[in-house]
This record gives structure tokens, sequence and C-alpha cells, in this order.
């Protein structure tokens, strides 16, 4: 399927051509592993970023993750969605390459430079600062927290997603968002009441 902008003649595929894809994928198709990648690989990074805080670490995850998507593709059962399964990929990489290192927490530089359409400088100025300042927030909660928030919010995965990537059950993830949004209320309301 090409891209409907015609951008580079490189094929864009979306979310029901997962399953298709990984079928190339798994017959050596480079092609369709390059557009796997273009369609998947940012929202990995953003995933392993959010766990290591290390930028360059992430990448080589994220690659880890790529390689094992390219070698396991036949192997997909189609038992849950191709992006949640891609996730666990990534997060079994992550877990394995940070056995034994301490956690780092997530650069708020990296979200803060984020460029962007919009508003002029001024709105910027206070939507960076707000930013920053959840970003901080974020960061003070604890992995399994930062973690689920990082998969329900930032990759939109389902409930039910989320716990197949986590291998825990629904009533904990939803336990976990719950908890993770108030602690999250609780740290922001602590930092404004100490301005």
């Amino acid at each position: 399927m090409s891209d409907p902008r015609g951008d580079a003649g490189a094929p864009v595929f979306t979310g029901s051509d997962d399953v298709q894809v990984l079928r190339r994928i798994g017959r050596g198709d480079e092609e369709a592993m390059a557009a796997f990648y273009r369609e998947h690989g940012r929202i990995v990074l953003a995933q392993v970023l959010l766990v290591t805080g290390e930028r360059v670490l992430a990448e080589e995850i994220v690659q880890d993750t790529m390689l094992a998507v390219w070698r396991g593709a036949g192997s997909f059962r189609g038992e849950s969605s191709v992006r949640s399964w891609v996730i666990a990929i990534a997060r079994r990489q992550t877990r394995d390459r940070l056995r034994g290192r301490r956690l780092r927490l997530v650069d708020d530089a990296l979200l803060a430079d984020q460029p962007g359409p919009g508003p002029g400088p001024e709105v910027t100025a206070l939507d960076r600062a707000e930013l920053a300042e959840v970003t901080g927030a974020i960061r003070e909660l604890a992995l399994p927290h930062r973690e689920v928030l990082g998969l329900a919010f930032g990759s939109g995965l389902s409930l039910p997603e989320v716990a197949g990537v986590l291998e825990i059950p629904v009533g904990t993830v939803k336990s976990r968002l719950t908890s993770a949004r108030a602690a999250l209320n609780r740290i922001l309301d602590e930092k404004g009441q100490n301005r």
C-alpha cells in the first residue's frame, strides 16, 4: 500500500495491515521491515525511554527489539494487537538489558524541546513550564506507575493490552492507573502549594 501523500514512495501501513506486514517480514521482506520500523519505532522508543531515561541505551534496545521482530515475525499468533506485541518484546529487551543496573529517570529536556506547530512563544513558554512540571511529577512516580501511564496514554493501548504487555491482570492495571493518577495529582498539588 503506498502513501497517499506520495512521500518518497515509501509504503505506509495502518494497524489493520500490521499482521500482513509481519507475515511479509517472516518471509524476509526487508521493505516490510522498514515500513514496520517507521510505523512502530517512535512509539517503542518512547516507551523504552520512559523506563531507561537514556536516549542512546533506548535506541540500542529499540534496535534489539526490531531485530527480535525480524527473527520472530513468523511466530506472531495474533492473540494481541501487533503494537502490544512489539511493546511487550521491547519491555522484555529493556528488562534484560537493565537487569542489575539502576534505572535512570527521563530527562524532561527531551520532552520540553519537542518542536511543533502552534501558538506563539508566550503560550509555548507557559506550556513548556507546565510540561516540565508534569514531567517532573511523572519522574517522581514509581516505575510501575510510570510504565502503566506510558502504555495506556502514551501508546494508546487498551487496558487488556496493557495487562498483556505487563503480564498482570486487568484489575491490577486499573488499580495502578488509579494510584498513578492520585499520586500525580498529589505531587502536582504539593508543587502548586510550594510556589
